[in-house]
């Protein structure tokens, strides 16, 4: 098998990363059928692609012919059997909580076709900790895209020791075709490559603001306007998550028991408070809807 023999992809969810996935694929010219339980969030995302997609015809960066063809190559559908009985990539974007992930994995080890590779988007759940509910270890890898997937160029694609070296090819190979700029991780290591930086700087920042060094507004200029980041480490929290970047720390926390990984007062209290980030309009920051 090698990346000529890719050409539909089940992507199994349809949130935020999900839904820019799924289009993203499609724009590069494979055929594309998202899932998702919810029907309100398949509806959400079906909207996204129409608006994303005539914003882009508008602005003259697309034909409208082109733009008609990726709205014909992408579906939507709550049935999960239906998006992947034919499926030569399967892309994971549901919640990063291990028993979901895995009753996805076993659901769709039942469905897809035997040569169909499985990828997890996630950022914090290595794959080797699904794998064992398939029949296809050696096709199950991480291929962790960024927020948002149609703009950030870095994919991290996750090397297990169960991965075989033809999965990962065609894992790196496929990020090439959707323009992307895909690194391979050789080891799987919490954080994977990009995450385990930044949380270090989050840390900081969070530790410094919690001291009464600086403001999180200028910490965030700083990183900015000094060390040339296109956004600071509390902009770039409130968009990721609040929650999704509690669970990393609370996670190595809980594998380390030292008492620096635990995550900082303040980041606790937001995260209590179900101030996630910019997703419900508060966070380290506040946003209008």
């Amino acid at each position: 098998m090698n990346i000529e023999d890719i050409k539909n992809v089940c992507v199994v969810g349809a949130g935020n990363m999900g839904h820019q996935i799924s289009l993203l694929c499609a724009i590069s010219g494979y055929k594309v059928v998202c899932t998702d339980i919810s029907k309100e969030m398949l509806d959400k995302a079906s909207k996204f692609a129409d608006n994303y997609l005539a914003g882009r015809v508008s602005k003259g960066k697309m034909k409208d012919e082109d733009a008609k063809k990726v709205k014909a190559r992408l579906s939507f559908t709550p049935n999960m059997a239906i998006a992947a009985k034919d499926a030569d990539l399967v892309i994971e974007a549901v919640l990063e909580k291990i028993g979901l992930k895995k009753k996805v994995f076993a659901e769709l080890d039942a469905i897809a076709p035997p040569h169909a590779i499985f990828a997890t988007n996630s950022s914090m759940i290595v794959s080797s900790a699904i794998a064992d509910v398939t029949s296809r270890q050696s096709k199950v890898l991480n291929m962790h895209f960024f927020n948002p997937a149609l703009v950030m160029k870095l994919v991290e694609v996750v090397k297990g020791p169960h991965v075989s070296d033809e999965t990962a090819k065609i894992a790196m190979d496929f990020c090439v075709r959707l323009s992307k700029e895909p690194i391979l991780i050789h080891k799987e290591i919490d954080g994977f490559v990009l995450n385990r930086l930044l949380l270090a700087l989050n840390r900081e920042a969070m530790w410094m603001m919690e001291i009464g060094v600086a403001s999180a507004e200028d910490i965030d200029k700083a990183a900015v306007y000094g060390a040339g980041h296109p956004m600071g480490p509390f902009r770039l929290m409130d968009l990721t998550g609040i929650d999704v970047n509690y669970d990393i720390l609370m996670g190595q926390f809980k594998k380390s028991g030292e008492k620096a990984d635990y995550p900082p007062p303040s980041l606790v209290k937001h995260y209590a408070l179900g101030q996630y980030g910019e997703k419900v309009g508060e966070g380290w920051f506040k946003y209008s809807k």
